[in-house]
């Protein structure tokens, strides 16, 4: 496993579509303080100009906190801020051209919802790190495919840091852990808690 994919661990955030910059840095910040790892910066609705906006903010409130900076779907994005890496989904763009883009030294991550053949291609292709997911029934994505804890048991010959989305929250996040993921990709029940650092500490807490 390289140095650099061996950074995607524990709490792993997702942002949620806001277009208030205020709001989406101080909610960061605050997870980041409870102890999450990973940023992934998803924003469906804002235009560019914002979404450069954010993350220009957020990459600098991720390097203050020493976390990983995570571009979901945007690969000029990712350059342009110097993000530590791009998430794809089935449809965001070819694994081996991102790879390419991207050099050796960022970080290459692969949507592989529910299918262990698509992580064994994404690993040929460049990716570093995959995910998997949906595992419960996902707020954000109610028609997302469900995936299997039995994956990341399946997957681990693999050698690639392993993320688990879709539906987790403190409370059922446990047995993910237990079945092998290495971090946990979480929006609502992180962002819409009343006490994000509390909430974000209880997740934390899983990997210590």
């Amino acid at each position: 496993m390289s140095e650099a994919a061996a950074r995607i661990r524990g709490l792993y955030l997702i942002t949620p579509d806001w277009r208030d910059t205020v709001k989406l840095l101080l909610a960061a910040k605050a997870a980041l303080e409870g102890g999450a790892k990973v940023l992934q910066y998803r924003n469906k609705v804002v235009s560019a100009g914002q979404r450069l906006e954010h993350a220009l903010a957020l990459s600098a409130l991720c390097n203050k906190f020493g976390a990983t900076f995570i571009i979901n779907d945007h690969l000029d994005l990712a350059l342009e801020v110097d993000a530590d890496g791009v998430h794809l989904g089935g449809e965001d763009g070819d694994l081996r051209a991102a790879r390419k883009k991207l050099g050796g030294g960022k970080l290459l991550g692969a949507s592989c919802y529910n299918r262990l053949e698509l992580a064994r291609a994404a690993q040929e292709a460049g990716a570093d790190h995959i995910a998997f997911g949906s595992i419960y029934a996902s707020p954000s994505k109610p028609s997302a495919v469900r995936a299997s804890l039995d994956l990341f048991g399946q997957a681990s010959s693999l050698g690639l840091p392993m993320v688990a989305i879709g539906g987790i929250t403190a409370d059922n996040a446990p047995p993910v852990v237990a079945a092998g993921a290495h971090a946990l990709a979480v929006i609502s029940d992180i962002f819409d808690a009343p006490d994000i650092g509390a909430r974000a500490r209880r997740f934390s807490a899983l990997f210590h």
